[in-house]
């Protein structure tokens, strides 16, 4: 599931890391097989001494508004908060942070997950959202997941309480990465990109 670690150190003020070299490509097809890795993760023991995610949505809501907080113009995203309430998670565990199609190495009919930048004690419903997001899909894929690729994903998930968590959660997920979106859109001065626009997209659906 991860590469294999070679050494550590330091220098110049700054921590590095090496680890053994992955011949392969980056994930474009088969979500069901990626759902499979994101269960065996999950499944792992927890690490300690990593940072907490967040978990429920009144955590979402605290992170989505200060993403909102830093834009010049939310537009009407400050408005956009989905309703009701779902609660933490009762059982952290490992989860990677940033399962995007970009940090997936496909490799003799093997998936590792890569750039370990961002792991941390949370719900696992996190690494679902994350690679399931039509804007991340967009920008390190070229295109968002069909509906059955999101269908054989969601079916490939080996916990289907999770998967119904996720269903609850999604709003709030899409609001997030909505507002991050935006933020980056300013940032880089750009106009609305077509990522920001597939995840308001699918925030409205979901409203």
């Amino acid at each position: 599931m991860v590469p294999h670690p070679l050494t550590f150190g330091a220098f110049d003020g700054c921590d590095w890391l090496a680890y053994r070299h992955i011949p392969g490509i980056t994930w474009t097809s088969g979500a069901g097989h990626v759902a499979q890795l994101l269960g065996r993760l999950h499944d792992q023991p927890v690490i300690e001494d990593l940072p907490s995610g967040a978990s429920g949505s009144h955590a979402l809501e605290i992170q989505t508004r200060a993403i909102l907080d830093r834009c010049r113009d939310p537009q009407d995203l400050q408005h956009s908060e989905p309703p009701g309430h779902v609660r933490p998670h009762d059982q952290a565990t490992l989860i990677h942070g940033d399962p995007v199609p970009g940090n997936i190495l496909a490799h003799d009919g093997t998936l590792t997950l890569i750039d370990w930048q961002c792991p941390q004690i949370g719900d696992p419903v996190e690494d679902l959202a994350l690679f399931l997001s039509p804007a991340m899909q967009q920008v390190y894929r070229g295109a968002p997941l069909s509906a059955e690729e999101e269908v054989a994903f969601l079916a490939g998930y080996p916990d289907p309480r999770l998967v119904k968590r996720y269903h609850q959660l999604r709003p709030w997920y899409h609001w997030r990465m909505a507002a991050y979106c935006r933020w980056r859109d300013e940032r880089d001065g750009a106009g609305e990109s077509h990522a920001y626009l597939l995840e308001r997209t699918a925030l409205d659906q979901c409203r």
